[in-house]
C-alpha cells in the first residue's frame, strides 16, 4: 500500500511521493541520507515531515548546506518532527533553494 513518504538525498534534494518503499523515490545515482513521512497542514501553511525511514533512518539535516525543494511548495514552512516529538523548523535552520 502506497503511503506519503519523503527522502533527502546527499545532494540536498527533498523528494516526496506516494510510494510503497522509500527507495522508490531514488533516482539513478542518488544516495539517500534519511527520510520519513509527510503531510500538509493547510491551516498553518506547513509541510510537516515526520518520523523516519525504516531503510534510511532519520534525515541527516546537519549534512546539508541547503535543501532543494520543488517550487510547487514555495511559501510553505517546512517542519520536521522526530520520533521523540522534537520539532524543528527546517525553513529557519537551512537555506532553501527552490527548483522547477
Amino acid at each position: 500500500m502506497d503511503q506519503p513518504k519523503f527522502i533527502i538525498t546527499v545532494d540536498g534534494f527533498l523528494r516526496l511521493g506516494m510510494v510503497y518503499m522509500h527507495k522508490d523515490l531514488l533516482m539513478p545515482g542518488d544516495e539517500c541520507i534519511g527520510g520519513g513521512y509527510y503531510h500538509f497542514d493547510y491551516v498553518s501553511n506547513r509541510m510537516v515531515l515526520d518520523r523516519r525511514s525504516y531503510d534510511y533512518g532519520k534525515p541527516k539535516w546537519h549534512w546539508l548546506d541547503a535543501l532543494k525543494v520543488p517550487a510547487a511548495y514555495r511559501g510553505l514552512d517546512i517542519i520536521y518532527i522526530s520520533d521523540d516529538g522534537y520539532e524543528q523548523n527546517i525553513t529557519q535552520n537551512l537555506k532553501i533553494e527552490y527548483y522547477d
